[in-house]
């Protein structure tokens, strides 16, 4: 049996879970979530607010299924009850970031300002170098993130661009070969 899928989740209080047949839906303070139910699991809720996920058959994708099923449903609890952050760093001379109402302006070395227009469900946080992305979809938080990175990367040689906070950037010696 799964690992991740045989462990139960814990249905925080405020939370409430809605099944149907085909998709489960999940309200809280921070919003509400639904996902549709993979192929060969289901869901049981049981009466001391534990939510089990179950498999019909020990075939590969119904085993793949259920780990993943049960992951989408705990990160939906846990969005809507506490919500997700991801925050990005800001390095290089000259790399100004602000925000103006639902559009996010980088200014990060290209001849022009970069406008990114943050979507519906997210909020958007500007400290000096640190933008912080936080919403209550992990899906949408994380690639949110990544986009907002993409539009600069940072490079090997002296780790100027968009980076995630803790992300370490191995760098690369100059043209001489010598470490610096």
């Amino acid at each position: 049996m799964s690992r991740i899928g045989k462990q139960p989740i814990n249905i925080l209080n405020g939370v409430t879970v809605e099944i149907s047949p085909n998709d489960v839906l999940v309200k809280g303070p921070k919003g509400q979530l639904s996902q549709a139910i993979l192929e060969g699991t289901s869901l049981k809720l049981s009466d001391d607010n534990l939510l089990i996920v179950n498999r019909s058959s020990d075939s590969h994708l119904h085993k793949a299924n259920h780990g993943l099923m049960r992951s989408l449903v705990n990160n939906m609890v846990q969005g809507v009850s506490t919500g997700f952050s991801k925050s990005l760093e800001l390095n290089g001379v000259g790399f100004k970031v602000a925000l103006q109402g639902k559009i996010l302006k980088l200014n990060v070395g290209f001849s022009h300002d970069v406008n990114y227009n943050i979507p519906d469900n997210i909020e958007i946080k500007v400290e000096q170098n640190i933008i912080t992305v936080s919403g209550h979809d992990k899906q949408q938080v994380g690639q949110v993130a990544a986009e907002i990175r993409s539009i600069k990367k940072p490079e090997p040689y002296k780790g100027k661009g968009i980076k995630y906070v803790g992300e370490r950037i191995i760098r690369k010696s100059g043209k001489s070969g010598k470490d610096k």
